[in-house]
């Protein structure tokens, strides 16, 4: 197994690793929206270059189905970009008549050497700073994924189609999620406390404040940025019921924090 850094924005460039014949899968965490077009124009013009190509993994969002709804452009536009994406991406499988799988996760935290989240590092920096966060009493419900668990999804998929071919049974989006459901507030605290105990995190105070109230006071922020007030309002909201990895991967479910953390 090797790997190549591949240029979305100039497939021309790429080249894949071995001999171009040889059977091969690739696995893509990169944007959907730009992996797809990078597949098609390879298709098109480079067909030798996918001549062993046997699957594809390749990684979207649950946001094609958490942002279905929203009212702010930027993520409905986000929406189609993926579904689009998604569609273009298994209709060029369809063509190549190879297999394709793609993952859907959840809220992805975690620390892969130098890369970390958007995510849950960024609640761990407002702590971090903060003496006080303000939550809402009554909190949606998450399923936090860490990115080794999603690693491990996709090479397991691989893993399994090189011993037993494309399962049918496995749908060709999975909606994955990690393998505990928790309410957002439950998912905080739970993070806090996995910090260090000098950790700065560790010492601030979450205050659960009555749902109404916590909205009411958040309404000013609709008019400064509409995206970032439904991603507060999405705090109420139940984002969970994904297949938990374990299940997919037949492994003991693994407790939150998964570690290391950004």
């Amino acid at each position: 197994m090797g790997s190549h850094i591949a240029d979305f924005e100039n497939p021309f460039s790429f080249q894949p690793v071995g001999e171009q014949a040889s059977s091969s899968i690739w696995i893509s965490f990169g944007p959907i929206w730009l992996f797809a077009p990078f597949l098609e124009q390879l298709a098109t013009r480079y067909p030798e270059r996918l001549r062993g190509l046997r699957g594809l993994i390749a990684c979207s969002s649950s946001s094609v189905l958490t942002k279905r709804f929203a009212a702010n452009r930027f993520d409905r536009e986000l929406v189609n970009r993926l579904i689009d994406a998604e569609d273009k991406l298994l209709a060029i499988s369809s063509r190549l008549e190879i297999g394709c799988r793609i993952l859907r996760p959840t809220l992805i935290y975690g620390q892969a050497g130098p890369y970390s989240d958007r995510n849950l590092s960024q609640l761990l920096r407002l702590m971090r700073r903060l003496p006080l966060l303000p939550l809402p009493a009554e909190s949606g419900l998450r399923q936090p994924i860490h990115a080794s668990q999603l690693a491990s999804v996709a090479l397991h998929l691989v893993a399994h189609l090189c011993e037993f071919g494309w399962d049918p049974s496995i749908p060709d989006r999975i909606n994955i999620g990690g393998d505990v459901v928790m309410s957002y507030e439950m998912m905080i605290r739970s993070l806090q406390q996995a910090q260090p105990a000098a950790d700065a995190a560790r010492c601030c105070r979450l205050v659960p404040i009555p749902n109404r109230l916590f909205f009411l006071l958040a309404a000013p922020l609709l008019l400064r940025s509409p995206k970032a007030f439904e991603a507060v309002l999405r705090m109420g909201a139940n984002l969970s019921g994904f297949t938990p990895a374990h299940q997919l991967l037949g492994r003991e479910a693994q407790l939150f924090p998964v570690l290391p953390l950004a």
